[in-house]
């Protein structure tokens, strides 16, 4: 896999060990863009420390039922390695950063530092370099008529250009990080074992989302 500069093809390409980012609703999927806001002390530091180094980050969300701002959360056991592919400073002591997607990873134990931000060991979840293997087994069409419906229902629009040129792979992981679940739905996205079941499973969120609101969602994913 390509990311920015870097080619990450093997295990030996990805460290075992990461800093880590904890934001809940935040999702970050392989080749998936994601722009962050940084602005706290501490994860100012880590991204300077990331950016001296090898320029990964691991996003990773609180636990669920536990809460960022009350002393340090338990974190949910899988996350996702970004590089740093976009970089500014604001002037005001802010950076806007870019990270790219690279591989999901399992949390291991943590480790003491003298940093003030968190450091896991981490067991990266290697098939993720070669997911493009699993375009095949996506049901393309199914997938776009729940986000068809989705955005029917609530009277958005999308550059249908732009997406019908799109990769199944980047087409579900765009879809799954964009889309506006709760952090429950969103960790049951990045689970997800494959390409495929991924994909099912954002359009099984969406239907039971469109037949809360909308009633029968056969009616509405049509």
């Amino acid at each position: 896999m390509q990311v920015g500069n870097a080619r990450y093809l093997k295990p030996g390409d990805l460290p075992d060990t990461i800093a880590v980012f904890p934001l809940g609703g935040a999702l970050l999927l392989p080749t998936g863009q994601l722009p962050l806001n940084i602005f706290e002390p501490r994860y100012l530091a880590m991204f300077d420390a990331a950016l001296s180094g090898n320029r990964l980050i691991g996003m990773v969300q609180p636990a669920l039922g536990d809460q960022e701002g009350q002393g340090e959360v338990n974190l949910a056991p899988v996350g996702c390695l970004g590089r740093i592919t976009s970089f500014a400073e604001t002037g005001d002591g802010r950076y806007i950063v870019s990270l790219t997607g690279i591989c999901r990873f399992r949390l291991l134990e943590e480790r003491e530092t003298h940093n003030p931000f968190r450091t896991f060991r981490i067991a990266p979840f290697i098939a993720d370099l070669s997911a493009r293997d699993e375009e095949d087994a996506v049901d393309r069409a199914a997938l776009l008529g729940a986000f068809k419906a989705y955005l029917d229902a609530n009277k958005l629009e999308a550059d249908w250009e732009s997406v019908e040129r799109a990769s199944n792979l980047t087409l579900v992981n765009s879809l799954a990080m964009m889309s506006p679940f709760g952090p429950a739905e969103k960790q049951a996205l990045l689970e997800a074992p494959d390409l495929k079941t991924r994909a099912e499973t954002l359009i099984a969120i969406t239907e039971i989302v469109l037949a809360r609101v909308f009633g029968d969602s056969d009616t509405v994913l049509q």
